[in-house]
This record gives C-alpha cells, structure tokens and sequence, in this order.
C-alpha cells in the first residue's frame, strides 16, 4: 500500500478547510486529483486515502473516480495526449491524427507506451471546433493540427522537450497538473509565461469592438482588488447609499394620539407604544397560532360558528349554498329559452315518458283527421 507523503497529508488538510465543516465530503474532487499528482493515477490506495480523510467508505469514493474520465484508474504516462474524434474534427481529419499516432507510437486507447511518456487516448470532444482537428497534452491545446505536427510533438515530448501549445501556458507533466487541478499554484519558474489567445477567440473580441459593443462601465484597466479591498470598498458603497436614502427620505410626520382621558394629545408629540414605553426595541411580532392545522381549516369554513371543529375522517365537506336567482334572472331566463325553442328532433333530457304519450296523442289526431288505419309513432312524432 502506498504511503502518501506528509507534503500530501498536509495538502489534504487544506483543501478540506476550504470548505464547511458540515459539507467537507465536497473536497472529493480536488482530493481525488491531489493523491494522482503523487502517484500518476487514483490507486486503491488513493481512493482509500481519500476515504480515511473525508469519513467516506471506499465504495462512495470509488463511484466517482469512475465516473469522470480525468481520473485515471491505470498507471498514466508523463504526458496525457488526447485526439479529438468527435464530428467536427472527425470531419476535418481527427481520426487520421488519431491513427497516425496510434500507428507510430504502437499503442491503442487509453494504453501508454514503453518508456512511460506517451499515454494515447481518442476524445469525444475538447470544445474546440473552431480549431479543428485538435489535440491536447495534459489539456493544453495544439490546435489545426494535421498527422505529420501531431507525430512531431510526440517525438519532441519523447525526447525530452516540451514543445509550446497553440494557445496556453507552457507545457507541464500530469502530476504537474493534477496538483494545479486540486486548486495549488504551479510554481515553476515561467509557467505561465508565452502562450497567448487564438485567432477564432480573438475574432469575436474584434467584431465587439468594430461595432462598438461593450458591458456598461467595463475598464480592462480596473486592477484586481483583494478581498480585503472588495470587502471594504462594498461597505463604504453601502454606507454611501444609506446615507443617500436618508438625505433623500422626508421626516416622518407627527402622530396625534389621544390621551387616557379622550383627549388629543399635544401636536408634535409622539404617543409611544407599550413596547416603547417599557424600553422594549424589539418589533411588536404576532404570536404563533398554536391551532392545529385541522381546527384552522374547520374555522375557516365555518367563520360564525363559536368552536369550529376537524372534519372527522372520511367526513364529506358541504359545499355552499347556492343563493337562489333574483326573480327578474328567473324570467329572463325563461324567455331565453321560450325564444329558442329545440332545433329539429330534440326534446328535453329526462322526458321520455311524456313525449312518448305526446306522440300517441299526435298519431290519434292524425288517424281521426284522415280515416286512414293505425299508424306507427315514432319517438319524435313522425309516421313511419
């Protein structure tokens, strides 16, 4: 089992301090990437570690350094070089770089060569299309490239070089940059010096300032205060606008109370509240209704009634009375439907009793008017 140094120990306790004492099972991530700074991946021992220091079991740990592809679970090369195939660089020649390199360095996915430099591995995406095909090396960026440059920065790194990234600070090995994920500085002298913008990046910055666009008030020369700074400067901004406000806000007008007696008290003169009388600063605040919720729904139901009570379980609540219409609405509704009598067959719902007997009325009428014999009502009064 590995013993991790006292400089890591010591690192871990930083990190968790970060962090609230109650929510210190969120330095996961960055410890996760402190204990593969020292071994070149998450061993068992790294996740056991990781485990001891956060009060987790190994099972939670495990379940993800598994699940985010940064975590390597395998012995890591020294430089991590990872090939976009995705569409967009697929499209432009990604899976060629990808087999060029394959091809040239002997090895597949996610497998490292024999010196321990190279570790090979295709990307699903580096989001960076607008420089495509791209490749990354411990994720810096070289971007556009083709076959041949890509064989090119392999060897270099092989060699014992470290060619610049298109776009970046300069190039460092994965532990190097493990400890810069886990939130520490890189202490390298010049590390994070050369480098520079891409051409795609810098268009968009370019339109913006051809066409005048900007953020309200932005000066890139503003330099970046320190907290101390920010605190300070927020509190007397703060203090500004309140003193504003209250410049701005008129006197409160005097309140005329009446005394015991029923007379007004003097003009000017504030009546002053028990709570203020008593020396008391505290806001009058309602009690608490100590009611259950049950009782409350009950009196809210029954407003007028002196002790309203819970409904019992499986009680039916009564809906409300419907007030009976004023009898002007009663007879304009009648009229209503007098003026539109049923179109064609139609008949009242419920009434079939009593338009069948309508109907053998009708077809007697009908017999008697004509002579003729017995005829067959229908439901509507129609012969058939």
């Amino acid at each position: 089992m590995t013993v991790f140094t006292e400089e890591t120990r010591a690192r871990a306790r930083e990190i968790i301090a970060r962090y609230p004492a109650d929510r210190s099972r969120s330095a996961l991530l960055p410890l996760l990437h402190l204990v593969q700074a020292e071994e070149g991946y998450v061993s068992p021992a790294g996740v056991e570690f990781c485990a001891e220091v956060l009060g987790l079991n190994k099972a939670q740990v495990g379940a993800v350094a598994t699940f985010y592809t940064m975590y390597k679970r395998r012995p890591t090369g020294d430089y991590l070089v990872s090939v976009c195939t995705n569409t967009m660089c697929n499209v432009l020649g990604g899976q060629e770089v990808y087999d060029t390199l394959s091809e040239h360095l002997g090895v597949g996915h996610d497998e490292t060569t024999a010196d321990g430099k190279i570790t090979l591995e295709h990307a699903e995406c580096l989001a960076a299309c607008d420089y495509g095909p791209v490749m990354t090396v411990n994720y810096d960026f070289f971007d556009n490239v083709d076959p041949q440059t890509a064989v090119g920065v392999v060897d270099e790194l092989r060699a014992g070089g470290r060619p610049m990234p298109t776009r970046g600070a300069r190039l460092c090995t994965l532990k190097e940059m493990a400890v810069q994920l886990a939130g520490f500085a890189d202490e390298r002298e010049g590390a994070v010096a050369d480098g520079g913008p891409g051409e795609p990046s810098l268009r968009g910055l370019r339109l913006a300032q051809q066409h005048g666009i900007s953020v309200p008030g932005f000066d890139p020369n503003t330099p970046i205060r320190s907290k101390a700074e920010a605190e300070k400067a927020a509190a007397e901004a703060k203090a500004r606008a309140e003193a504003e406000k209250a410049k701005a806000e008129p006197a409160a007008p005097a309140v005329q109370a009446k005394g015991g007696d029923g007379a007004s008290a003097p003009t000017g003169v504030e009546t002053a509240t028990p709570e203020q009388a008593a020396g008391s600063t505290t806001r009058d605040v309602k009690a608490p209704d100590d009611t259950s919720p049950q009782v409350r729904t009950a009196q809210t139901r029954q407003p007028d009634a002196a002790t309203a009570v819970p409904d019992a379980p499986g009680t039916k609540v009564p809906s409300d009375p419907v007030p009976p219409a004023p009898r002007d609405a009663q007879e304009a509704e009648a009229a209503g439907v007098a003026a539109n009598p049923p179109a064609g067959d139609a008949k009242p719902a419920g009434d079939e009793a009593g338009a069948q007997e309508r109907n053998l009325k009708e077809a007697e009428a009908g017999k008697g008017a004509t002579g003729t014999g017995p005829a067959v009502a229908s439901e509507t009064g129609g012969q058939k």
